[in-house]
Parts: structure tokens; sequence; C-alpha cells
């Protein structure tokens, strides 16, 4: 077993001089928290599997060395280019990545852009990390996929390889349905259903995880239990795992004559004031503008803390492609001018300003020299520099200051916590840090310390892979333990093609044909009529369709085949030939009660509708929004169960219906009339509803009896969906 880390960009970027190719580290919080997990693995038990990383090589590489390149990353950094030009790159990258997903995911609608050749690339580009994934992979393998660049590959991964272990962590935030409703109707379905062809889906925040499973549910339909989400042909779990940092390598990094000697000549040079550190890549979701603001405001009320007190402002370089960021950056060079100009002097200059990527050891030095660290991002997936800075702090001094839109904010509450957009927050924060006495600040950086120490990065990964693991084990057990393989179907086709004389059982909706909003719209295909048809064709078979639906209705589509109907869950039956029939004598003068209940509800539910059947009434919801559906359902059933308690019917909740009939009826009953009528030999029922469920129980031990959707079921076996249904009638219609 092999695992396979799959993300935007790999470990290592290429730098192509000429025909000379050299290798360097990639920078940021993704590649040395995998890596650190990856080390991890050299000591456990997953350690006698390999693993390989894949992802682009950081630039746009000559084709001609497009094989050196591959085989020098594969021996020397276990590393898999995914090779992209600098045009895919663009439309992809810097086009539906950064513009489209990246403003809206960070609430900045207005900063979105949406065009379709950046989306046709972006299902392009995950296409080609499709086919590099599947170049490499076993079926034993794990793919673990990581952010927004890559939402739609664990779904088309999914469609290539069925039973491959498939996750997919999110590192950004996950919006809200009001939000991510802004998406074009085909992205966001896509990428929703791309994210569920993983078989676990990470959030860092449980908010996260509840927006996604309420945008699962408003826009696919998919309800959920505890985060496990069951679609018809596949189970997904979303859940949260707040990512760590590499705790020990920033807590222990203090001692080490590289960060030591730049630390005591930061503090040397910066021995007069208090420092406060802002350190953030250049990006609008980081609120640096809004920081400069507050530490201005602040100023201004605090003069006592004039000369005695410097913000060091470093910005890290970032997406210099994207317009909003050049604009973003003028900005905030004006307004650091702005300050430094108002309040500063030939001694003092209020802001030390720096335009620059940080390497590790000045990176450290700084974070050990900060008495005071701001990390007010506007909207954060996580933030590790709050935890780093947090973790560096050996000597347990310094105060962190950190937004409550940042991920953080959930794990670390003994920071002080402000709204980013209160300018007067912020400015207050400030004065509250700087007279924190050094106990409180020893006190709340132990708890964060210990906190951050216990889950670290490698606790995180470990415990996301662990729950795969758990998630893959419960679809085998409970889930897919019951599929039929191409050992069971042989043995079925064997077992059919010997058998004297058969009988089979047929649900319609959600069976042989999907499901649709209107039910009247649900007719059979020329397809399906045509393999009913070659299979009532043959003497030696009888072929019953067994629906909810009214015989009206099952006349009119299916009444010219040579087949039997059962109609409205069993009161009605129809044999080849013959007129229809009733079970058995019931009266519908009740239903006169139940309409005006049913009623009410389809007028309060848009999207909803009542259907009455000469012996049964039905409110349908499968057209209205998901959640008031299921609270009106509710609310329904409590009203319906009540009312009728002394009425001799029943009622039954199905797929996003309610019906009300009389009692004594059900398809186990109607199934009773074909079964004592012959004797046959083979006996096969295939539904996908509870209502089946009577079918199957009230069915001989020996018979064939096949649950469609990947549920739990009385049935022996399970088909994933009605198309697998439709192949199997294929087969035994020759």
């Amino acid at each position: 077993m092999k695992m396979i880390i799959v993300s935007n960009r790999l470990p290592v970027t290429v730098v192509q001089e000429g025909d000379a190719m050299t290798f360097k580290e990639s920078s940021g919080g993704l590649v040395s928290g995998l890596s650190a997990y990856l080390d991890s693995l050299k000591s456990s038990s997953f350690a006698k599997s390999d693993y390989t990383w894949l992802g682009w090589p950081g630039t746009s590489i000559d084709k001609k060395f497009n094989n050196k390149v591959r085989s020098e990353l594969l021996a020397k950094f276990q590393a898999y280019p995914v090779f992209l030009t600098e045009q895919e790159m663009d439309k992809f990258y810097l086009g539906f990545c950064n513009k489209t997903i990246w403003p809206l995911f960070h609430y900045f609608p207005s900063y979105v852009t949406y065009d379709d050749d950046y989306w046709i690339r972006y299902r392009s580009v995950n296409e080609m990390f499709c086919n590099a994934v599947l170049e490499i992979t076993k079926p034993d393998d794990v793919i673990w996929v990581h952010d927004y660049h890559l939402m739609l590959l664990p779904g088309l991964l999914r469609d290539k390889m069925p039973g491959l272990s498939i996750g997919y962590f999110h590192h950004i935030p996950f919006p809200s349905f009001e939000l991510f409703r802004q998406l074009p109707g085909k992205c966001r379905f896509e990428l929703l259903n791309g994210l569920l062809g993983a078989d676990l889906i990470g959030f860092h925040t449980q908010e996260y995880t509840q927006y996604f499973l309420r945008c699962v549910l408003r826009i696919l339909g998919y309800e959920h239990d505890m985060g496990l989400i069951n679609m018809t042909n596949h189970v997904a779990k979303a859940d949260t795992f707040p990512m760590g940092i590499d705790y020990a390598k920033f807590n222990e990094a203090g001692t080490a004559p590289g960060v030591k000697e730049q630390e005591e000549e930061l503090k040397s040079e910066l021995a007069k004031y208090r420092v406060v550190l802002s350190i953030d890549r250049l990006d609008y979701t980081k609120g640096v503008v809004n920081r400069l603001r507050g530490y201005e405001l602040f100023l201004e009320k605090n003069p006592d803390y004039r000369k005695k007190v410097v913000l060091v402002l470093i910005l890290v370089p970032s997406r210099i492609g994207v317009d909003s960021y050049q604009n973003m950056k003028k900005q905030i060079d004006e307004l650091v001018g702005k300050i430094n100009g108002k309040f500063g002097d030939i001694d003092w200059t209020p802001i030390i300003y720096q335009y620059k990527f940080l390497p590790f050891e000045p990176l450290l030095a700084l974070y050990r020299t900060g008495d005071i660290c701001l990390v007010t991002p506007l909207r954060d997936g996580m933030n590790l520099v709050a935890k780093e800075y947090v973790a560096s702090r050996s000597d347990l001094k310094g105060i962190l200051i950190l937004s409550e839109m940042a991920g953080a904010a959930k794990e670390m509450g003994e920071a002080i916590i402000i709204n980013p957009n209160s300018v007067e927050e912020l400015t207050a924060a400030l004065k509250q840090a700087l007279d924190m006495t050094e106990e409180e600040q020893t006190h709340r950086n132990q708890a964060m310390q210990n906190r951050l120490q216990r889950y670290d990065v490698v606790r995180w990964a470990t415990d996301f892979i662990d729950e795969l693991r758990s998630i893959k084990k419960m679809q085998a057990e409970r889930f897919y333990a019951k599929l039929i393989n191409p050992e069971i179907k042989n043995h079925l086709l064997d077992d059919f093609k010997k058998a004297q004389r058969k009988l089979i059982f047929l649900d319609y909706d959600g069976t042989i044909v999907p499901f649709t909003v209107d039910p009247r719209k649900a007719k059979p295909t020329n397809e399906i009529l045509t393999t009913l048809g070659q299979i009532s064709s043959k003497e030696d078979i009888d072929l019953i369709i067994v629906s909810g639906r009214d015989r009206a209705t099952l006349t009119d589509w299916l009444g010219k085949l040579n087949i039997g109907l059962v109609a409205e869950h069993g009161v009605w039956i129809k044999e080849p030939e013959n007129d229809w029939q009733m079970i058995k004598p019931m009266l519908g003068d009740w239903k006169a009660k139940i309409l005006p209940i049913l009623i009410t509800y389809a007028d309060r539910l848009p999207g909803s509708f009542v259907e009455e059947k000469e012996f049964s009434v039905v409110w349908h919801y499968r057209g209205a929004d998901p959640e008031l559906g299921a609270l009106r359902a509710k609310e329904l059933m409590d009203e319906l169960v009540e009312y009728t308690a002394n009425m001799d019917v029943q009622v039954l909740q199905g797929s996003k219906v309610i019906e009300v009939r009389n009692a004594g009826v059900n398809k186990g009953v109607a199934a009773m009339h074909f079964l004592t009528a012959r004797d046959h030999d083979f006996i096969m029922a295939i539904g996908d509803d509870w209502t089946d469920e009577e079918l199957f129980k009230a069915l001989p031990p020996r018979s064939y009896t096949i649950r469609v959707g990947v549920v739990s079921s009385y049935a022996l076996y399970n088909l994933r969906d009605y198309m697998e249904v439709r192949r199997l009638l294929e087969q035994l219609a020759r």
C-alpha cells in the first residue's frame, strides 16, 4: 500500500536555466506540515508503505525535459510532477482558483471574476491530475487530495476506480450556502459532486463542515447523519480536523545558533521599543489595512506609547499577477507612509515595513523578538502564523492578538480575540496587550502551548488517515458487503438460466427509472420498455411491476406489455390479459378527512403537492426546499399519526413523500397472490425503498432479493443504482 499526496504544488520547485535543472524546497504551511507527517511515518506501522507526492513542479518546463525532470523528482524527492503550461496556469490557477474560488470562499464576492474559460481550464487541469494519479496508483493505495485547486479530483478518481480510498482536505474556509450559491449552477453542482467522490472530506472548523453539509443538502438534496452522507452509490463523511503545526520544530529552534544570533541582534536594535509584530502573505483576506488603521488609532489615543512602541510589518509577496493584490499593495504602501509621516520623526519610525520572503531562521528570530503578534485576518481557514508564534515562545512570553474570523481562534481562546472589522477593538486589544503582566502572559501561553503540543501536525494527519481507514472499513462491513459482485451475478444468471419457471418482481420509481421532481415525467423510455418486453415475451417468465403508482398510470405506461401489475403498493392487482382486481374489499371514505390536512401542508410548502389515488393519498415534497421540507414533513407525520389513531389506515413516510393508505395492504401481501399461483424455482425481487422491504420479507429464503442503493436492508444483496438494475435486466433479457 502506498500513500499518494496530491496538491497543486510539489514540495520542491524546479528551476530551469538553459538546459540545467536545479531543485529548491517549496515554502508554506502545507508543505512543512505534511513533510513532518511523512517523516513521522518512518517510525510508524505505515513505514513499510511508500509515498509519492504529486503536483505541479512550480514552473513551466520545456517538454523535452519532462522525462528527465520526472525521473529526478521521483528518485530524489519521491515527487511525481504534473506539467502545466503558462497558459494553463493562467486560467486555472490565476483564473478560476484565485479570481473565483479564493475571493468567494473568503467572503469577498465583489472581487469574484467568473469566466467560462477559467472554469473549462479548471476542469481540464483536474482531469490532468486525475490521469497523473492513475498512472502511479494501485487499487489498495491511499489518495489524499489537498485544497480548493482540486475539488473535482476526488469525483474523477471515483469514476475511474470506484473502490479507491480517497481523502480530501479543504484548507481554506468553506462558505455559507448563500455565498456558495453565487457560483453558476453547473460549477456548484460539479464542485460538490467532485468533493463527494472522496470517502472523507476534512475541514478546519465545525462551522466549515456544517456549511458544506448544508450546501450538499440544499443543492444536491443529500441529507446527512452525523456527517455521514449516504448517496445512491457511495457513502462519504464530512468531519472536522483542525490542522496543527510541527510544534517541536518551532519550540526548540530558539536555541539553534542561527536563530539565537539573529534574535540577539534584533533585540539589540529594537531595545528601546515594545515590538508589535505583523507577518503575513500579501492578501486582501489578511486584514492588513484594518490592522494599520487600528495601529494608527492606537497612537492617536495613546500618546504616551509614542516612541515606546514599533510595528514590524513583514509582507510576503504573493500572486503578483492578480490585479486586486497589486492595488492592495499600493494601498498598504500609502498607509504606512501616511502613519510614519504623521507620527514619526528623525528618532522614531512607528512602522518598520519590509516586503519580502522570510526564511525559517529570521522568521523564528522575529517571533521570539515580538512582544505582541497581530494575526487579524478578515477571513482565514486556519492561520498557522498564530500557532507558530505561540509555539516559538519557549520563554512563555508574548501576547497573541487573534481575529475571531481565523479558524485558529476556535482552539486558541487564551489569545486576545477581536473582530478585525472593528478598528476600536484592535486599538483596545493593543492597549490591553501592552499592559498585560508577564504572569498572565505565561498563564495564557502555557495553556495554548499544551494544546498545540498535544494536537500537532502529526496528530492531525494521523487522525485524518485513521478516520479514512475507519470509513473504508465501515463501508465494507455495513454498506458494500452485499453489493453484487461478478461472482454473485454469474451465480444468479446461472440459476436463472437453469430454472424451469421464473418469477421477477420489480419496483418502478428509483428501481428501473430515476426519480424526478414531477412524478408524471418519469415515463418509461423506449429502452426500458424494450428490455421489459424481451423478458416478458419468454414463456417461462412471470414479470410483475410492483409500484405505489395508481392503476391508470401503470396501465397507460406499461399496459401493452405481457406483464403483471400491482398498483398503490398492493391495493390493486392485474394479471396479464385480465382486468384489475382489488386484493381485498376496502373503503376510501376516510380520504375526505385526510385530504384537507395534506392540502394545508402543500399550501405551506412551495414546491410540494398532493396526489390522490383511489385508496390512498400522497403528499410529495421532492421539489420543495429540502430544509423546510424536512421540517414540514416531521410536523405532518406527527399530526397524521395523532389524527388517524382510531382510523383503519396507515401513515407511511418514504423518499420525499408521506402516504396515507388503508391498513393491511403492502407489497408483500400482493406478492403472495403471484407466489401461490404457480410453482417457481427462480424468484427475484428488486426495489429501492422501505415499501419493498415488506416484499423482501414475504419471499422464500431462496429468493434473490436486491435493494437499490448503498443502504442497510432486509434484502440479500444491493445494486448501486437504477443503471445497474437495467444492466442486470438486459442480461436476463438475452
